[in-house]
C-alpha cells in the first residue's frame, strides 16, 4: 500500500525530468499515471519505462483543441486525484531581443496552457484531490535574461493562490512548485557550451553548491499531491537548495 494507491494523476509535461520522475515514483507507490508530452521519442520512451495501465497522451499546451482533446481522454480514464500542471519551456534572451511571436508562444504553452487546462478538467478532479502547477526560482532571481519566461511563471503563480481559494469549495488544494536549477532543464534550449557556462554560474549561486536532480523535485511535488499534505494549499515550495532565500 503506497501513498496514491487508488488514486489517479495526470501529470503534462510528463515524458521527461521531473513529470517522468514523478509518474515513475507514483506508479511505486500504487498510483495509475497519465502522462502528456510532444517528443516522440520521449513519448515512446516513457511508455518502455511506465507499467501498461499508464496512458502516454500526445498533447501540446499551446493548442486549444488538444486541451479539449485531453479532458476527453481524461473522461474515458475516469475521475482523477492529482493534476500536476507541468508542460512548459524557457527561453532565455535580452528584452530587447523580445518578438511578439516569442512572446505568444510562450504565454500561450506556460500561462494559457495550464489555465485553460485547469478550466476543462476541473469537473473530472475528486473531491480531495490535489493541483499543482510547476513554477521557477526565474520569478524571484531577477535574471538579466529571463524577463519573459519569469513572467509567464510570475503570472502561473498568481493563478495558484486564486484556484485555492476557488477550489477549496471542493476540498480541492492548488500549490506551486518552484524548482531552482534542476539538471535536466538546461539541456534543452541551449547550445552546450552556453549551458555549461549558464550552469555554471546558476550553481555558483546556490548555497547547496549542485543543481538538484529531476527526482529531488519529484519527491517534494509527490509531498504536495498526496494526502500528506492535505492541510497546505495556496502554497509555493521552492526546491532550490536555497537560491532565492539566500
Amino acid at each position: 500500500m503506497g501513498r496514491f494507491s487508488g488514486k489517479k494523476v495526470l501529470i503534462t509535461g510528463g515524458t521527461g525530468g521531473m513529470g517522468l520522475a514523478g509518474a515513475l515514483r507514483i506508479a511505486r507507490e500504487g498510483g495509475q499515471v497519465a502522462i502528456t508530452g510532444l517528443n516522440d521519442a520521449r513519448i515512446k520512451l516513457a511508455r518502455q519505462q511506465l507499467p501498461e495501465t499508464s496512458r502516454v497522451i500526445r498533447s501540446d499546451a499551446a493548442v486549444v483543441s488538444d486541451i479539449d482533446a485531453l479532458g476527453a481522454e481524461i473522461e474515458k480514464w475516469g475521475k482523477i486525484d492529482g493534476l500536476w500542471l507541468n508542460a512548459g519551456y524557457a527561453e532565455i534572451a535580452t528584452p530587447e531581443s523580445i518578438t511578439a511571436d516569442a512572446f505568444n508562444r510562450m504565454m500561450n504553452t506556460n500561462v494559457r496552457g495550464p489555465m485553460l487546462q485547469l478550466a476543462r478538467l476541473s469537473d473530472l478532479l475528486n473531491p480531495g484531490a490535489s493541483v499543482l502547477v510547476t513554477a521557477s526560482s526565474s520569478v524571484y532571481e531577477g535574471a538579466a535574461m529571463t524577463s519573459l519566461y519569469a513572467a509567464t511563471k510570475g503570472a502561473v503563480t498568481a493563478m495558484v493562490r486564486s484556484w485555492a481559494s476557488s477550489l477549496a469549495e471542493r476540498n480541492i488544494r492548488a500549490n506551486t512548485l518552484v524548482p531552482g536549477p534542476i539538471e535536466t532543464n538546461f539541456r534543452h534550449f541551449m547550445p552546450e557550451d552556453a549551458r555549461q557556462q549558464f550552469e555554471n554560474f546558476v550553481v555558483s549561486q546556490v548555497p547547496l553548491k549542485r543543481a538538484g536532480t529531476a527526482d529531488e523535485a519529484a519527491a517534494v511535488a509527490l509531498f504536495l499531491l498526496s494526502d500528506d499534505a492535505a492541510y497546505v494549499t495556496g502554497s509555493q515550495y521552492a526546491v532550490d537548495g536555497g537560491l532565492i532565500h539566500h
